[in-house]
């Protein structure tokens, strides 16, 4: 899936010249933590984000400071350069941008840098949960396999014997160089069939761990 597909078209945006306040209104107001900035043009300029202006304000016991700060350029707090996200960027890459750098938001830019959308850390978690099937009705199944080729066609053709619908599978590696745990999610409530046939054909199931099945 990409980024595209998932971010929002229409976010809500300043100019460097708009004041603090109107930045603090838009965030309470649209209940956002993140408002990129733009010029006339529409190319992305900056962002600021709700801890950009908690940061920047004065004491609230000094009245008289807080509010000629807030008349002040929202361009006075912005941070730049701004990581930002192509809409052709598939979604997982999205996450491991927003996990390396420890940031909530990706505003989504054309090849000019022109603002496209927004992507957030909320909405690319929702999609990858979807992506897994985990808010399906279904069960995970770990399997430990041998690091080789072929070794995810031979333990798929078990569920595709049982005529089991896998959802997903997402594959990590093992405590070791020469094994893969190889984690399905599969549209049954009921696993212990295919699971005693993974185990007849020599895998060890990792999870689900069913008293019985797992000795």
């Amino acid at each position: 899936m990409l980024v595209e597909e998932i971010m929002n078209e229409d976010p809500v945006y300043l100019h460097a010249g708009d004041s603090i306040e109107k930045a603090l209104k838009y965030i309470d107001q649209h209940k956002i933590r993140h408002i990129p900035i733009v010029d006339e043009n529409h190319i992305l300029t900056g962002i600021v984000s709700d801890r950009d202006i908690r940061d920047a304000s004065p004491s609230i016991f000094h009245t008289r400071s807080q509010e000629e700060h807030l008349k002040k350029a929202v361009s006075r707090i912005m941070s730049v350069p701004v990581i930002t996200a192509n809409p052709l960027d598939v979604v997982e890459d999205a996450a491991v941008v927003l996990y390396n750098n420890g940031i909530s938001s990706l505003p989504v830019t054309g090849d000019h840098d022109n603002l496209l959308g927004m992507v957030t850390e909320s909405t690319v978690l929702h999609t990858l949960v979807e992506l897994t099937g985990a808010h399906q009705p279904s069960s995970r199944i770990e399997v430990k396999a041998n690091d080789r080729p072929g070794e995810l066609a031979a333990v798929t053709s078990i569920f595709h014997r049982k005529q089991m619908n896998v959802i997903s599978v997402l594959v990590y590696p093992g405590r070791d160089d020469v094994s893969k745990y190889l984690a399905f999610r599969v549209q049954t409530m009921d696993p212990r069939d295919v699971i005693h046939d993974l185990k007849e054909a020599g895998y060890e199931v990792s999870w689900p761990r069913i008293p019985g099945l797992n000795e």
